[in-house]
Order: C-alpha cells, then sequence, then structure tokens
C-alpha cells in the first residue's frame, strides 16, 4: 500500500488558517487535530466528558471526508470540537454549509436495498447509526460467492471472495449482509473473516433473519487501490431453500454464483434469473444442470447491472 501522508497530517499554522477559511471541512478538522495532537480516542473522552457520545469510528470518518455531521447530535459535537480544539466560534460549522468537492466524477446514485431485496427496510434499519457512507466507498471488480446447500435443503454456508477498488481515501471497512430463509435464527448465524479482513461489529434483526456484518480491512485504502477479501457465513438455521440472490446497488463488475447441494437433497430443476426487485418478475431464465460429480450450477457474469441475479430451484 501507498503510504497515506497528507498535507492536513502536519499543518502548519498558516495551513490550518487557510484550511479553515476555505475547507473542506475534514482536511480543516484533520489539520486541527494534528496541531493539537490530540488522537481521537482522547477527543471523544473529552466530548464524552460534556454529554456528547460520539464513536471514534464516526470521529474518524468526519476527518477522512467520508462522511460528513448531519444530525443534531453530531452538529452539537463539531460545536464542542471547537472548543476542545481551542478554534474560533462557528470556524467548523460554517465549513458544513460549503458542499464539499469530490474526488471525480460522480457515481450514478445508488439504488436504496428497499429496491433490491424484500427486507430492505430491516437491512437500513441496522445500517443507522453505523456511520458509514452510503456506497462504504468502494466499488466491486470481481465477487466470487459459493452456496452450499445441507441434506435438508436448507442452506448451511456462502463464501465470497471480493476485488473492489476505492473510489475515495480513507477506505477501512466492508459491510456483509446475510439474509436467512424463512424460519431462521439470526442468533445462531455465525460470521468468520477469511482473509485479509477481520470482524467487526454484527447487527442482527431477528423479524426479518437478516444479519449485518462488518469486515475490516487489513489495511487503510487511499482513492485508487483495490482490495481483495474473504470471509464467509454460516447459518444452516432455515427452513427449506429454494433460491439465492443478490442484489447489486451500481453496475459493473464480475460476479460468480456457484450452489452446490448435498447428494441427500439434489433438486429436479435449477434455473438462473435476474429481477429488476423484489417483487418484480423473474425474467431472462435459463436452465441449469448439476453436474454429476460435484452436485453444483453456477452463473457468471461479466458485467452486472443494477438490479437482482439469483438462482432458484424445485425439489419436485
Amino acid at each position: 500500500m501507498r503510504p497515506t501522508q497528507d498535507p492536513a497530517d502536519t499543518a502548519s499554522p498558516a495551513e490550518l488558517g487557510r484550511l479553515l477559511r476555505g475547507g473542506p471541512f475534514h482536511l480543516a478538522l484533520r489539520a486541527a487535530l494534528a496541531a493539537r495532537g490530540l488522537p481521537l480516542q482522547r477527543v471523544q473522552h473529552r466530548l464524552a466528558a460534556r454529554g456528547i457520545k460520539v464513536g471514534v469510528t464516526s470521529l474518524s470518518y468526519w476527518q477522512q471526508g467520508a462522511r460528513r455531521p448531519r444530525h443534531a447530535e453530531s452538529l452539537r459535537a463539531v460545536t464542542a470540537l471547537e472548543q476542545i480544539l481551542e478554534l474560533p466560534d462557528g470556524a467548523l460549522v460554517r465549513l458544513l454549509h460549503t458542499p464539499e468537492p469530490g474526488p471525480g466524477p460522480a457515481r450514478p446514485t445508488a439504488r436504496p436495498y428497499r429496491a433490491l431485496v424484500s427486507v430492505g427496510a430491516a437491512v437500513e434499519q441496522l445500517l443507522e447509526g453505523m456511520e458509514l457512507p452510503p456506497d462504504g466507498g468502494l466499488h466491486s471488480l470481481g465477487h466470487h460467492e459459493r452456496v452450499r446447500i445441507g441434506p435438508g435443503g436448507e442452506m448451511r454456508t456462502r463464501a465470497s471472495q471480493q476485488i473492489v477498488r476505492a473510489h475515495r481515501d480513507g477506505v477501512d471497512r466492508y459491510l456483509a449482509i446475510h439474509h436467512g430463509d424463512p424460519g431462521c435464527d439470526t442468533s445462531r448465524m455465525e460470521v468468520a473473516a477469511y482473509e485479509n479482513c477481520r470482524t467487526g461489529r454484527v447487527r442482527r434483526h431477528p423479524e426479518a433473519g437478516v444479519v449485518v456484518a462488518e469486515l475490516l480491512f487489513d489495511a487503510r485504502l487511499r482513492r485508487g487501490d483495490t482490495y481483495v477479501f474473504g470471509y464467509g457465513i454460516a447459518d444452516g438455521t432455515g427452513g427449506r431453500s429454494g433460491e439465492y440472490v443478490r442484489g447489486f446497488s451500481y453496475a459493473g463488475g464480475q460476479y460468480m454464483l456457484q450452489v452446490r447441494f448435498d447428494e441427500a437433497a439434489l433438486p429436479v430443476r435449477c434455473r438462473r434469473f435476474v429481477r429488476t426487485g423484489p417483487e418484480a418478475p423473474r425474467t431472462g431464465l435459463a436452465d441449469l444442470t448439476p453436474s454429476g460429480r460435484h452436485r453444483a450450477v453456477h452463473l457468471v457474469e461479466q458485467t452486472v447491472r443494477r438490479g437482482i441475479l439469483g438462482i432458484a430451484w424445485d425439489w419436485e
């Protein structure tokens, strides 16, 4: 990885003054923190002493430019930061009213989770308060996913290996979303980090059967950096499964999905399909034939489109 040195990390008083006058907010905040020599943990403690709860992760994203303070409690924290960092009143708050310059051409607006999965509202509820950029600061170059179906027709495991590229500085994590089948028990689902990452926060929505897991990278990425990581989720808690789908907020990147069946539970028919939304009909149907030796079917999409892609199977 390239070194992540930035002028704001070692700002002189003149540089700090320039950033406070013209922004952007995240560089001004970073320069002020560097000038005072305060680590984020100490800043968090000083905010807590004022009755303001802000996580170190949120403070880190603010100074990276990955997220901006918007809610009332966050704006209150910015005002307190001006006092803690010995800045003029309103120096940081004023910069929040100035649009941040983008790192390049704007990406298309992501489709909300509600438009991609039937449990999108539950996913969005779990994501609230995690203080992460809406698109994670990443886009996919390649995603290979393997799903294993157990002897009772239940989804046992899913394993993913992904290649991503950062389109902003400071990205150091990815959010994995898993939706179990009807009757599943989210408390018994386990998230495992396989390579180049480790498990962070895990949020569960028992009623919707959804788990959201934070995967922390072993390095902080700069804009343009690529990264490879792998993870898996052990489920096996739901009823008989009949399909596996993946929703895509953005177009681009390769996707491979393989579904392997137990020899004690082989489907009579498998098909790949696409959908424009969770309630939309399946289109683009194509039969898939499991190989006798591996009892598996797969699909490969060289360049995915926004929407839903999956494999469905019939048991009888």
